[in-house]
């Protein structure tokens, strides 16, 4: 077989969709495009494998199970989804679940799972993540798996983590944002956004975090799945995978304090309101008390020009105190 560095296409096999893959043996290369496929590698011992499948049904999972020898509680893991982000081994195969993250606009988390064993990768998700194009494959997966199917599940891994940071960039972006506005323009879109991204985070950390410990564990057990010169590559993501919880940590923290900020702001223009209030109220009185004094029929009789110059002591007294507390509360701009 001559050497082949085309990235493989959907298989026509309709009991496996959409499969699809590439082997590898010194011979040459060979694309993978349905079972007769995987199974004819299988029986060549010198081929190493990759099989991608897409939205796979439970008969198809227990049918690759079956013919990659994979454990019950894999295919079972692998069937029903919705797992937690973890590394376990068993029976001679390595099963890891990472998730893929995306943002346009809010976040997308799609769930992968990865099996490895001596002579093949296996890797299941739901449609949206293609790991052809993953840059770490450089656009030749081929030359990728031929270093072995652990050097394949580093590359793969790589660019899940090296993609979470554009993800903590926008998100730093809107947070950037929203700080300037709760200045600004505390409102309720603002209020509603930073909860928004408080959530965004969580679910963040949900998916980040374990994925720290699945590498720390990948670096430090003895699996005889990882070679030896390729043990300093997880090395290297689980690097990545501290920057990006650190990020991640400080991207709650200033949404957390942005959230202090936009409370205070709040009850800041509040004190001002109430202040404004009671300035006015105290104003209304004074005219108020004016009001009830010319209600007076002493009013009537100072107003005729009979005796009176009690009331109007009083009336100039009522008046004068309203001037000073409306320039007071000007001064203090309670006004």
């Amino acid at each position: 077989m001559e050497p082949s560095t085309t990235i493989p296409k959907r298989g026509p096999d309709p009991d496996w969709p959409l499969t699809q893959g590439i082997a590898w043996s010194p011979a040459g290369t060979r694309v993978i495009a349905g079972r007769d496929d995987v199974a004819a590698c299988l029986a060549d011992p010198t081929m190493l494998m990759w099989v991608d499948v897409t939205a796979p049904s439970h008969v198809q999972v227990n049918d690759i199970a079956e013919l990659l020898t994979l454990h019950p509680l894999i295919a079972e893991d692998i069937a029903e989804r919705n797992q937690r982000a973890k590394v376990a081994e068993i029976e001679g195969a390595l099963h890891i679940v990472m998730f893929w993250i995306a943002h346009e606009g809010e976040i997308t988390e799609l769930e992968i799972d990865l099996v490895l064993n001596h002579r093949s990768l296996l890797t299941v998700h739901e449609p949206g993540w293609d790991p052809f194009t993953i840059p770490q494959l450089r656009g030749d997966p081929a030359n990728v798996l031929r270093r072995g199917p652990d050097y394949l599940l580093y590359a793969l891994t790589d660019g899940i983590v090296d993609a979470y940071f554009p993800v903590l960039d926008a998100l730093g972006d809107e947070i950037d944002a929203l700080q300037d506005d709760v200045i600004a323009r505390p409102n309720s879109w603002t209020l509603e956004r930073l909860f928004a991204l408080k959530r965004q985070l969580i679910t963040l950390r949900r998916a980040m975090s374990p994925a720290r410990e699945i590498f720390n564990q990948l670096t430090n057990r003895d699996l005889t799945l990882i070679k030896a010169e390729h043990v300093i590559y997880f090395r290297d993501v689980y690097d990545h995978l501290i920057r990006v919880t650190d990020e991640l940590d400080n991207d709650r923290e200033l949404v957390s304090g942005t959230l202090e900020v936009y409370l205070s702001t709040v009850n800041n223009n509040l004190t001002v309101i109430m202040k404004r209030l009671t300035g006015v109220t105290v104003i209304l009185a004074g005219i108020g008390a004016t009001a009830g004094i010319f209600g007076m029929s002493e009013a009537g009789v100072a107003l005729a020009g009979g005796a009176g110059s009690g009331f109007w002591l009083v009336t100039a007294f009522v008046v004068a105190g309203a001037a000073i507390t409306a320039l007071l509360l000007r001064r203090i701009n309670w006004i």
